[in-house]
């Protein structure tokens, strides 16, 4: 505004004094120097597994995990992270490469075993879709738990027709609500709405429904339903982690932590896990960006249990990590009380990859025992 009336009156003043006014306007609107990211105490645990590269090299690519477990054959359960440039990956515990689907630039996904309208069961893989950064659409996968192959089910438009461009970011899913559904579906898209959408079983063939919207002020990605709860959690990069109630018919969101909040989160707030444990205890677990780090809060109280870094061991660290998942259970002798899984946005000499660590091991390094 300075800069916008000093130019004016130079209009209507004298020649001479244009230079020295031009030269205050510029002062006046010079940009600041960002300041520095504070970096918060952490504990160092090695990676116990890591995932091969994604084939998009030399760019932001790899970016957000699923995780299904085998509960007949723990150690057969299988992995999945997008490359967002290319499409969907499907891993072993091994971290070698079951299956590819290059389904275009997916970001976020997130899986749910849903019963058909038929009464066969299915493991139901989305993922928020931004091939077209002007229509965001789902993209639907049927994944073969024995194979490890992927099965593509179609992209899912959910918008009406006429609204306002947008583009899909964050996803993830949720039980259903209401009697006919096979899920709740959210996408977040790039400027802070959370759009929720149900998926049904039209003959055979899952369908998205858009139901209603959630809207946070700035930009917004990571997201996780707890369903215990019936609770949306949202990350809002530059502000902190929303709580979202699911059961009234306004979603409205509740402030749960917010970056800089009792040394907790440095921005940006990032991917986002739940997990629930056998004894009740449960934790949620978020990337904090901007430190290179993993806040980790008692999910009903909200407060900070501890925080750690992917740091350490023969296979490096993570950071700049984008997308998270937590399942808890038994996954086998590598991972017998669950797996953690994180994007590792350098992985140099090679391209981006996923990094695991038992969450057993988490457990005993920040003393949850």
């Amino acid at each position: 505004m300075a800069g916008h009336d000093i130019v004016k009156a130079a209009r209507k003043g004298s020649a001479a004094l244009l230079p020295a006014l031009l030269l205050t306007a510029c002062a006046t609107t010079a940009p600041q120097a960002e300041a520095p990211r504070p970096r918060y105490a952490a504990t160092d645990i090695p990676a116990q597994a890591e995932t091969t590269p994604v084939g998009t090299a030399a760019a932001d690519a790899a970016d957000d995990p699923a995780i299904w477990r085998n509960a007949a054959n723990p150690a057969a359960s299988l992995l999945l992270g997008t490359d967002k440039k290319a499409g969907l990956y499907v891993y072993g515990l091994d971290g070698k490469v079951r299956d590819f689907s290059p389904a275009g630039a997916l970001n976020n996904a997130d899986l749910r075993e849903v019963r058909m309208a038929d009464g066969s069961r299915r493991i139901l893989v989305g993922a928020s879709d931004r091939t077209d950064r002007a229509e965001p659409r789902i993209a639907l996968f049927a994944l073969d738990g024995a194979s490890g192959k992927l099965a593509v089910l179609g992209a899912q438009s959910f918008l009406k027709p006429g609204h306002a461009p947008a583009e899909a970011y964050g996803f993830c899913m949720g039980a259903p609500l209401a009697a006919g559904e096979l899920a709740r579906a959210y996408v977040v898209l790039k400027d802070g709405t959370v759009a929720e959408s149900r998926l049904v079983d039209r003959a055979g063939t899952i369908a998205a429904e858009h139901l209603r919207d959630v809207k946070f002020a700035t930009q917004s990605e990571g997201c996780v339903v707890d369903d215990a709860t019936g609770t949306l959690y949202v990350a809002e990069e530059d502000v902190g982690i929303w709580k979202v109630p699911l059961a009234p018919a306004t979603l409205s969101g509740e402030a749960y932590a917010r970056v800089g909040e009792a040394d907790g989160l440095v921005d940006d707030v990032e991917g986002l896990a739940i997990a629930r444990e056998a004894d009740g205890r449960a934790w949620l677990v978020a990337s904090s960006q901007g430190d290179n780090a993993y806040a980790l809060y008692d999910l009903a109280s909200g407060k900070l249990a501890g925080r750690f870094r992917v740091n350490g061991g023969g296979l490096g660290g993570t950071s700049e990590t984008d997308g998270i998942e937590l399942i808890v259970g038994d996954f086998g002798p590598t991972f017998p009380e669950g797996v953690f899984m994180a994007q590792d946005g350098d992985n140099a000499p090679h391209a981006q990859n996923f990094k695991m660590l038992s969450w057993a091991s988490i457990k005993a390094a920040l003393g949850l025992r």
